[in-house]
């Protein structure tokens, strides 16, 4: 590589201009691309011959031909007989002249004539049939044209100029050939890809349109099925607006017929009463003295007891447990409530308190169990907690006639806990994934406005719940306290 970069100023190509470089060779300045009589054997030119010379470049396919013969030849030729541009090259391999020294050996055959002479020597005594067939004036016809025009450019034989020209249009034509048959595969194959793609393109096509019919026909399916469900919908609310209607006109028509009828059995109630008043004056006018008056009027009010009764049991109305004096006007005074204990000054841990709450009629009791036994005796085990307490709960239920209800959690029992509750204490466990803080809520909301009820528990969110609800919360020390009581 190092050697190829010292010939950036050498010829190109075989240009006739080269020529004019020649004339230290002994030639003149018009025939310098003609061989020397005195160093070149071969028919002598006579007087009248004509120099030949190329009009255009010399063809690559002779080109590389000429530096090929000129590359393995230079090795056999002793250095002083090289011009000074080749002697550095000398020592290559003929492959390695052929490629770094290609520009210099070109330059050098058309520039030294002499050095031409002696490569064609080379040639002529390696291929001698094709250097006479050229000097005689015939060219073998198996030969490559490129090897014969070669040959000739070096032999500079008659007509060599003609040969090299041939040789590069029969190059140009090969190449076209060559370049027109590749365009023409080309051309073929492309076709044939262009085929392929088509095709392929129109199965793909197929198959989208193919696909698109599918979902066309889905989506065609999918949009009656949601007019379907739609009408479904529309009817279905039509049909629950009428039910509700309905439903609402059957209500008010039964509120309606309720206080009718609670109006006349208000209306019967007063007549009874009037007619008691009027039997138990007969009854005395009786004692005085019977008369047929009397029967009648007591037949008559047999007659509207027994039709007040009827209408009764045919209305279900409830024995009414209103008196005379009921129906007097008059201030009533307020019934205790467990709210009104707190008002008499009892600390909130004085069983006392619980005692005066237990004795309010109709109390209901109800206890948060574990954490009344967690704050009285948390190191027994939970079963012996339970029984325990619930022993507690039941003496003070049968001493009180208190309701009583003990809950306790049961949020993460797998199965129910197997026990038999004591007599007159009602057990209850909250339900898988609910707090027994939870079930005290439902049980005071479960019960009516008005009816007192107690809630033991020490929590705050509990005692907040139950307040709001109406009942009346204390902390669990205070039945821990009773129950130690005697």
């Amino acid at each position: 590589m190092v050697d190829a970069a010292k010939e950036p100023g050498e010829a190109q190509g075989l240009r006739p201009a080269a020529q004019a470089q020649a004339p230290d060779a002994g030639v003149g300045p018009a025939q310098s691309t003609a061989p020397s009589d005195s160093v070149e054997p071969g028919p002598e030119p006579g007087p009248e011959r004509a120099v030949e010379k190329l009009d255009r470049p010399l063809p690559e396919g002779v080109r590389r031909r000429v530096v090929g013969l000129a590359s393995d030849a230079l090795g056999g030729l002793p250095p002083g007989e090289l011009p000074q541009s080749l002697r550095q090259y000398v020592k290559f391999t003929p492959a390695r002249r052929a490629k770094y020294a290609a520009t210099a050996l070109a330059a050098a055959l058309e520039a030294e004539p002499a050095f031409r002479v002696r490569i064609a020597e080379r040639l002529r005594l390696g291929q001698p049939d094709l250097v006479r067939a050229l000097e005689s004036g015939s060219v073998p016809g198996a030969a490559d044209p490129m090897d014969v025009a070669a040959a000739a450019y070096l032999v500079r034989s008659a007509g060599w100029s003609r040969l090299v020209a041939e040789a590069g249009d029969e190059a140009e034509r090969a190449g076209a050939e060559d370049a027109a048959a590749e365009a023409t595969r080309l051309v073929e194959k492309l076709q044939a890809e262009l085929a392929e793609v088509r095709a392929a393109a129109r199965a793909d096509l197929d198959r989208q349109r193919a696909e698109f019919e599918g979902v066309r026909r889905e989506a065609e399916s999918l949009r009656k099925k949601l007019r379907s469900l739609e009408s479904d919908t529309r009817r279905a609310q039509a049909e629950t607006r009428r039910v509700t209607a309905e439903l609402e006109a059957a209500k008010a028509q039964g509120a309606a017929e309720r206080s009718a009828a609670e109006g006349e059995a208000r209306r019967l109630r007063h007549r009874v009463s009037e007619l008691e008043t009027a039997a138990e004056q007969g009854r005395r006018s009786a004692r005085e003295g019977r008369s047929v008056e009397d029967m009648r009027l007591r037949l008559l009010l047999d007659t509207v007891l027994q039709s007040a009764q009827g209408l009764q049991r045919e209305l279900a109305l409830p024995v009414s447990q209103i008196r005379p004096a009921d129906l007097v006007e008059a201030v009533v005074p307020g019934a205790a409530s467990p709210h009104d204990v707190a008002r008499r000054g009892l600390a909130e841990d004085d069983p006392a308190l619980l005692d005066q709450l237990l004795a309010i009629p109709q109390v209901h009791l109800v206890v948060d169990g574990y954490n009344v036994t967690k704050t009285g005796y948390p190191t027994l085990p939970l079963e012996q907690q339970r029984i325990r307490l619930l022993g507690g709960l039941a003496m003070l239920a049968q001493r009180t006639q208190a309701e009583v209800t003990c809950v306790f959690d049961g949020q993460d029992l797998d199965v129910p806990v197997i026990m038999a509750p004591p007599r007159g204490v009602r057990v209850r466990f909250s339900r898988t994934g609910e707090t027994a803080d939870e079930l005290i809520r439902r049980l005071v909301r479960a019960e009516p406005q008005g009816r007192p009820v107690v809630v033991v528990s020490t929590d705050r969110e509990v005692a907040e719940g139950v307040r709001k609800a109406g009942a009346r919360p204390v902390a669990s020390v205070l039945l821990l306290n009773r129950l130690a009581r005697p």
